[in-house]
């Protein structure tokens, strides 16, 4: 049996160090200033300093994010990561 939920995408942030994100579709590319994923709700980019993904789980769609958030900026349209071969993951195990 094949579930089509949609996915929410939903973040939560605690005093700027630790963040839960939900509706996860793809991780584009991410860095220690820098986080780039595709959501349901459209292209987000997380920016900060000493960032870390600690917990990525992309069949459930939801990721964890640590470091201290200065800015989060969605963009819309465009999946970037398809474009890009799957994406983050894609890209390391092609």
């Amino acid at each position: 049996m094949e579930e089509n939920l949609e996915r929410v995408h939903q973040f939560c942030l605690k005093e700027r160090r630790e963040g839960t994100l939900t509706g996860v579709v793809d991780v584009i590319s991410f860095d220690s200033e820098q986080i780039f994923l595709e959501t349901t709700q459209g292209m987000l980019t997380i920016r900060g300093r000493e960032l870390h993904v600690s917990r990525l789980q992309l069949e459930l769609g939801e990721i964890d994010v640590e470091g201290t958030v200065d800015s989060f900026v969605y963009t819309e349209g465009g999946s970037y990561g398809r474009r890009q071969k799957g994406g983050l993951l894609g890209r390391l195990f092609s």
